[in-house]
């Protein structure tokens, strides 16, 4: 758990935050300026629901059904019948980390004040979440306008006390009844008021919880993608000169730059570099050549889409909104999810990148005519096949990266008889973004294992200082091959070494 508070503002999230809370338990509560910006929006609301003036969602129906003006008395059954009748999602639930970002983005929106919910609502999401809970949600069923319709009803259920939940006790996720999970945070059903169901429902932030974690593992594979590279490098004996920051300057893509200098720094103190450097090959093929062009292009990409991610969660996205310092309520779209589904899409593509040019590296050392190296990589190939299936499990993830990289954010299906008639689709963007960040990160766990062994063949001579520190925790984990065994006890090993950040901060020393 991070040792600080967040105190939420509504303006100044940021995505380590949202990390910190889903991931580290980081304890979260609201700045006082939000409690009051969000009292003086509800007291406008609440006479606004005492009126006869007609007000979207406050005293009228929902969607298509926004003509139909409601009784006074048929108010909070409005507010929980929006809430029951939306919570349709199918499928397996979000992971708890997702789960709980959306909690957490959900509490930064309400603190804009422009909801109109009462503040004992946010604060109820940030109990929860310090009592290590999540809500059950199915993670198929939104598309993207008026946001993240039911996955934000099935969080919402689990503050009726309806449904499931996810605790958290002694690092074990155990699912339990929804009316558990509150008594565990010590906490009662709420009872939602006027505007609140529709406040916690309208928005991005199911896509926008997958999209910001999913944005942080992308941002540690573009650095891991480096490491794998670097290491490539050295046990192809490959040359150093495609990284010389000359080269950088003349094209100089902020990604690029930055790529060749972390390649610089990797390769630093190679003893492997100078013994070949007078050897017949003029140029190394472009999976290692272009790596700054390449891995700089998804790191600028990324870039894109962080800057995208940051505006979004700290945006009010609900509809109407309140701006009670003018006396209004105005109906709007910033609950529409096209900025994130453009965004997310684009980094599924860029990040499938990396794992492209990847598996080319595994194919140049595992190939003896590339490599000079033995083949497969193991002695007495023949007898033994060596890592010959390991680069065959790469082109499969590959594979299925390149169906995933088809943008869900071309298509729109109308909902809610046409009057939600272009959707962003953008929750299908993130969720297939995850899952090709999630594959992208085996394939580089494949590629430093295979660059382990080579480097293994290269000794006495040794790599890169970085490269040097990061084979020595590999070879902590996965034994050199000497002849096959059970790849998949080590595929597992390696799998886990690039879940977390041990190989990232080896490298950096």
């Amino acid at each position: 758990m991070a040792a600080t508070t967040l105190l939420l503002t509504g303006d100044s999230l940021t995505p380590q935050a949202v990390e910190d809370v889903a991931r580290r338990r980081r304890v979260v509560d609201i700045h006082p300026d939000a409690l009051a910006r969000m009292a003086r929006s509800r007291a406008y609301v609440e006479a606004i629901a005492q009126g006869n003036k007609a007000a979207y969602g406050i005293n009228t129906g929902f969607g298509a059904l926004a003509e139909v003006s409601i009784p006074k008395e048929d108010l909070m059954q409005l507010q929980r019948n929006l809430i029951v009748s939306h919570a349709v999602g199918v499928g397996e639930p979000l992971p708890f980390d997702v789960a709980r970002a959306m909690l957490v983005l959900r509490a930064n929106v309400l603190c804009t004040g422009r909801a109109g919910v009462r503040p004992v609502v946010a604060h109820m999401v940030c109990t929860l979440l310090n009592a290590g809970v999540a809500p059950y949600v199915p993670g198929r069923g939104s598309v993207g306008a008026s946001g993240d319709l039911a996955p934000l009803a099935h969080a919402t259920l689990l503050m009726l006390g309806e449904g499931q939940a996810l605790l958290e006790r002694d690092g074990v996720i155990h699912t339990v009844t929804a009316k558990q999970a509150l008594a565990h945070a010590g906490l009662e059903p709420v009872v939602l008021q006027a505007k609140e169901g529709l406040a916690l429902v309208n928005g991005t932030q199911a896509m926008g919880a997958v999209g910001v974690l999913t944005l942080l593992d992308a941002e540690r594979l573009a650095e891991l993608a480096d490491i794998a590279a670097a290491s490539t490098v050295e046990g192809l004996m490959g040359s150093h000169r495609p990284f010389d920051p000359r080269i950088q300057a003349v094209r100089p893509h902020a990604g690029q730059v930055a790529a060749a200098a972390h390649m610089r720094a990797l390769l630093e103190g190679s003893t492997i570099a100078p013994s070949h450097a007078n050897c017949h090959k003029v140029q190394d093929p472009y999976s290692l050549r272009c790596v700054p062009q390449v891995h700089g292009a998804t790191r600028d990409t990324l870039a894109f889409v962080r800057r995208t991610l940051e505006t979004e969660i700290n945006s009010a996205t609900d509809n109407p909104l309140v701006f009670e310092e003018d006396q209004e309520v105005i109906s709007g779209g910033n609950f529409h999810g096209q900025p994130l589904a453009l965004a997310l899409d684009f980094l599924a593509i860029a990040v499938a990148e990396l794992a492209n040019i990847s598996e080319r590296r595994i194919e140049q050392l595992v190939n003896p005519a590339l490599s000079g190296l033995p083949a497969f990589l193991v002695r007495n190939s023949g007898l033994n096949s060596g890592f010959m299936i390991c680069q065959v499990t790469a082109a499969a993830l590959i594979n299925e990266n390149k169906v995933l990289c088809h943008p869900a954010s071309v298509d729109s299906i109308p909902s809610s008889a046409n009057r939600e008639d272009h959707v962003s689709m953008g929750m299908t963007s993130a969720l297939k973004a995850r899952t090709v960040v999630d594959n992208v990160r085996r394939v580089l766990g494949i590629e430093l294992m295979v660059a382990a062994q080579a480097l293994d063949m290269r000794a006495p001579l040794k790599p890169g200082l970085g490269v040097s520190r990061v084979h020595a925790v590999t070879r902590s984990k996965v034994p050199p091959l000497e002849g096959d065994r059970l790849l998949m006890v080590d595929l597992a090993a390696m799998d886990a070494l690039t879940l977390g950040d041990t190989l990232l901060l080896a490298a950096r020393g």
